[in-house]
């Protein structure tokens, strides 16, 4: 069944929306993708226009920014430590925004969204 990213027909006072005449592929949406570690692996997709979306299934290294030494570290993940977002996310070791991940510099917290950016950005946390 497909996954539709649609506006309720009525507003909060009981009156109806106007439907735009958008396409109807356009509001399309797709599953979450649960980026785990491991080798890269990447997915490229054509989305509406003609514009390529990367989706990060896959990937081992971190890029990490000390505060401290104000530098810049490609870093190897050794695990995921903590998950906000789900608990049991820990045990599959899958990455998303605000996870904790164990590197070799210390325990580093994930900024950006590995699943629609394609990269992982984090920052160093101090001990």
């Amino acid at each position: 069944m497909a996954i539709l990213q649609l506006r309720s027909n009525r507003k909060s006072t009981g009156g109806r929306y106007k439907r735009p005449k958008i396409k109807r592929l356009g509001r399309l949406g797709r599953l979450p993708v649960f980026t785990r570690v491991g080798a890269r692996k990447r997915k490229v997709l054509r989305v509406i226009g003609g514009n390529k979306k990367e989706k990060l299934l896959a990937e081992s290294k971190v890029n990490v920014f000390d505060a401290k030494a104000k530098k810049h570290l490609v870093l190897d993940i050794d695990s995921v430590l903590e998950n906000p977002a789900n608990r049991h996310y820990v045990r599959r070791n899958i990455l998303t925004k605000g996870s904790i991940v164990e590197t070799k510099k210390g325990k580093v917290k994930i900024t950006s969204r590995p699943g629609q950016s394609s990269v992982i950005n984090g920052v160093l946390l101090s001990e």
